[in-house]
């Protein structure tokens, strides 16, 4: 789905500013213009892009394209899939032209960044689309060849996740079982509600009472329906925790530590 004939046009003339060309112009104009290279790639200060089901967020793309021409006009996005042809996920729909500032020490080289709305809701409808998403760069030089880079850079899109913790009982005596529950789940973007996350590695944590640090006890697998459960012997006054460090699709977890008084 390399951008649509709509998309394209509505892209070049209204975003770019610049003339449309024949398609036969386009790829003619692709293949000579191989000396813009693109270069410091990076997408949402270099962060995962974590959403949730109606998470609304702003996301920033930078990077340097040079040219011994000089850069007339940058541009960049994202896609998902596997290949641009038969993309099914594009950030933004309609592509924006990028704020370019030349290089005082070297004309050639412009710095360049966009920005634009990312809403989880409307961009989001299925659990395909998370994973790695790609950045496409293009530039149009100053004697109107252009040329595009598919993948220039990359970024991991995931989906939000959740998880909580309850220890049981309190207060206890020292030396009785603590019961220590929670469930892990995630956005799920199909049916549009969180659903559990089975069989995925938890780590259970306990902060000691007037400490800051936690320490782990030992990793528990999350269940059906992605529940959570395990025992530890009762020591001393703390907090429990589940932390779940995430996956290339699905964001990590930490839950608020849960005290349990120990007599």
């Amino acid at each position: 789905m390399r951008m649509r004939p709509a998309v394209a046009v509505t892209f070049l003339t209204v975003a770019l500013t610049v003339s449309v060309l024949p398609a036969t112009a386009h790829a003619a104009d692709r293949a000579a213009a191989d000396s813009t290279t693109f270069s410091n790639v990076v997408v949402n200060g270099g962060k995962d892009i974590v959403l949730g089901l109606t998470t609304r967020k702003t996301v920033t793309i930078t990077w340097t394209a040079r040219d011994p021409e000089g850069v007339a006009a940058s541009w960049a996005y994202l896609w998902h899939g596997p290949n641009t042809d038969d993309a099914d996920g594009i950030l933004p729909l309609y592509p924006p032209q990028g704020t370019c500032v030349v290089s005082p020490a070297d004309p050639a080289t412009s710095v360049c960044k966009v920005s634009f709305a990312v809403d989880a809701r409307r961009d989001f409808d299925h659990n395909g689309l998370a994973g790695t998403w790609k950045v496409l760069a293009g530039a149009q030089d100053t004697t109107d060849d252009w040329t595009e880079t598919d993948v220039s850079g990359t970024v991991n899109v995931k989906r939000y996740a959740t998880v909580t913790v309850n220890a049981a009982p309190e207060p206890v005596k020292k030396g009785r079982t603590i019961t220590v529950t929670g469930k892990l789940t995630r956005a799920n973007w199909d049916s549009g509600n969180y659903t559990g996350y089975q069989g995925r590695p938890v780590q259970l944590q306990f902060r000691k009472k007037g400490s800051s640090v936690y320490t782990a006890l030992k990793t528990v697998t999350s269940g059906v329906g992605g529940t959570l459960k395990t025992t530890v012997k009762a020591k001393t006054d703390g907090y429990f925790r589940y932390v779940f460090t995430g996956t290339p699709t699905t964001g990590p977890a930490t839950a608020t530590g849960d005290f349990v008084d120990v007599r």
